[in-house]
């Protein structure tokens, strides 16, 4: 068996031109969706991401704004400068960064956004939602893979999805959109004994836990879906996934990426999420 490779760049490619469409919808009803980010220090990776959300913004027509701060800014600056956001009308989703300085407490900033405009989906208000099946927003990576298995034509109910690693970001959002699609759903973590023993009865694997090839071919079953939502660089400066690519396509049905896979489909969500936004906005008034 040779798993198929599931193309992250051409499911975002798809979705992002349906966005156009609905973006010049919107144009025609004299409403611009908008997305502002807040960047603080000058963390070459974070600088990286930041420059991609907003050329992903600019190719579908939706306004985005930076907001550069310096890496010693005062935690109460932060604070204030979300507030104006959150008054903002132009804005329809906002952003931080992340990490922060470590003298900046993360979850005060995240929960001083306002949850209408918490497009990463990472407020308390919206994690609640979430949990209660009545999301806003969902946060941007598990969607994006929800949306590859959707693509793919991935049978998820009545299925066994694994969840490796338990992070707010990834792996604990990532088991709540598996549940509430039907499927069974295990979270394994670092202090998972035998992870084999899990991943080998799965129809659905998705593994999200920052440690290059972790996952093996024979940890997997034949014909089993694996999301790899990991991206490492290893000591010769190459990319490597959480999912020991190589082995695992010679056992599995589908198989993601790395680079290409997961990783175009979470700017693609944000995307989604802050035209969301807009439109809910819209119905508001």
């Amino acid at each position: 068996m040779n798993a198929e490779v599931v193309d992250g760049k051409l499911v975002s490619q798809v979705l992002r031109e349906k966005m156009k469409s609905r973006v010049e919808a919107l144009a025609k009803r004299d409403i611009k969706p908008g997305l502002a980010v807040i960047l603080v220090g000058d963390d070459a990776a974070s600088q990286v991401y930041v420059r991609n959300k907003v050329a992903a913004c600019q190719a579908v027509g939706v306004y985005s704004v930076v907001y550069r701060l310096s890496e010693d800014v005062s935690e109460q600056n932060v604070l204030d400068e979300l507030m104006r956001l959150n008054n903002n009308s132009e804005i329809n989703g906002i952003l931080v960064q992340l990490p922060l300085p470590k003298h900046i407490d993360e979850d005060k900033i995240l929960e001083i956004i306002s949850p209408e405009k918490d497009v990463d989906g990472f407020h308390k208000i919206n994690v609640g939602a979430m949990v209660t099946g009545n999301a806003r927003f969902y946060p941007c990576t598990p969607h994006g893979v929800m949306k590859l298995l959707e693509h793919y034509g991935v049978v998820i109910e009545g299925k066994h999805a694994v969840v490796v690693g338990r992070s707010n970001i990834v792996g604990k959002p990532m088991a709540l959109m598996l549940l509430e699609k039907g499927a069974t759903v295990s979270i394994c973590t670092s202090k998972t004994s035998n992870l084999a023993s899990f991943t080998r009865q799965a129809d659905i694997v998705v593994v999200a836990v920052g440690k290059p090839k972790v996952l093996s071919g024979a940890m997997i079953k034949p014909g089993a879906t694996i999301i790899d939502v990991g991206i490492n660089r290893l000591a010769d400066g190459s990319l490597a996934g959480d999912v020991d690519f190589d082995s695992v396509r010679e056992v599995a049905g589908f198989l993601t990426p790395v680079p290409g896979g997961v990783g175009p489909m979470t700017i693609t969500m944000l995307l989604e999420n802050t035209i969301r936004s807009s439109e809910m906005e819209e119905m508001r008034q």
